[in-house]
């Protein structure tokens, strides 16, 4: 018989609830009359015969009730757990109180501010580039981040890593033939699909991505200065197309004001010598040198 294999057992997700406890400063003054009973005791063990009972209810009420105090500052959260389960989070700030035999694992919920490592991808086109991200985020489930991660911060930055490495693959760096989008001319669209992404990777650890915004972009060095020569290019030939464009308009706009006018007749060599001799002032990146002809049109 073969055998089979075993399957992993599915993750049970937890939830955050309320737990029950009490206010501090109630359970103070508690605390107070515990110790007064104690001292109560201790002063007149010789004059009461049940003296030694006094003193003993006292400090067992004084010990029990200052085992149950602890302090939660704003932003701050307390998981109570009962032997190992969980029984609520308590986000009341200031003194609270609960049974001295409920545990606290104190949580922060304060925004969080991470700026990841320079890492190195492939773009859609294979080019290596240099990425990095700024992340903004916080535990919004404390049950989720306590007991379902074993640790929720180094799990956020291994996201983030995974996050940005998808994101830097999945869109080419610059556009050069085609209008796409791109890591550079799209911005805000790269951010925020980094931020769908890396929500959906730590939603299972109770945390929101607050922001994400890239920091750092460029080409990786072993091909920054090809690229640069390519960009250089590429805008070179921009830069000459409109100036062609222009120049065509004008020669147009030159030759039919002449023949509108009747400044000149022209056959079309002489025609086209002018236009030649336009193209060549217009286009041409030093100043021309005029010729002046000054014997007939045609020698």
């Amino acid at each position: 018989m073969a055998n089979e294999i075993s399957r992993p057992v599915a993750l049970r997700a937890s939830r955050e609830g309320a737990a029950a406890t009490a206010n501090g400063y109630g359970m103070l003054v508690v605390l107070l009359a515990a110790l007064a009973v104690l001292a109560i005791g201790i002063f007149n063990a010789r004059l009461m015969p049940w003296g030694p009972i006094v003193i003993g209810v006292g400090a067992i009420g004084a010990t029990f009730v200052a085992l149950g105090f602890y302090l939660l500052q704003p932003n701050q959260a307390a998981a109570i757990l009962l032997f190992g389960d969980y029984r609520g989070t308590d986000r009341t700030t200031g003194l609270r109180w609960t049974w001295p035999w409920m545990t606290k694992s104190k949580i922060s919920v304060r925004v969080h501010n991470i700026t990841s490592e320079r890492l190195k991808v492939n773009d859609l086109r294979g080019n290596p580039i240099e990425i990095a991200s700024n992340v903004v985020w916080r535990v919004s489930d404390t049950a989720q981040a306590l007991f379902d991660v074993d640790d929720y911060k180094q799990f956020v930055n291994i996201q983030i890593e995974s996050a940005v490495r998808v994101i830097g693959s999945r869109y080419p760096y610059d556009d050069f033939d085609a209008d796409e989008k791109t890591l550079r001319s799209d911005p805000m669209l790269i951010s925020d699909e980094l931020r769908d992404e890396l929500q959906d990777r730590v939603a299972v650890a109770g945390i929101y991505i607050d922001e994400c915004r890239l920091t750092h972009l460029a080409y990786a060095q072993e091909i920054a200065q090809a690229m640069l020569r390519r960009q250089q290019a590429s805008a070179v030939v921009a830069a000459r197309s409109k100036l062609v464009e222009g120049a065509v308009g004008m020669v147009e706009m030159a030759l039919a004001q002449l023949s509108e006018k009747n400044v000149v007749e022209l056959d079309d060599e002489r025609r086209a010598a002018m236009v030649s001799n336009l193209m060549v002032v217009l286009c041409s990146e030093r100043d021309t040198q005029p010729v002046v002809n000054s014997g007939s049109l045609y020698q």
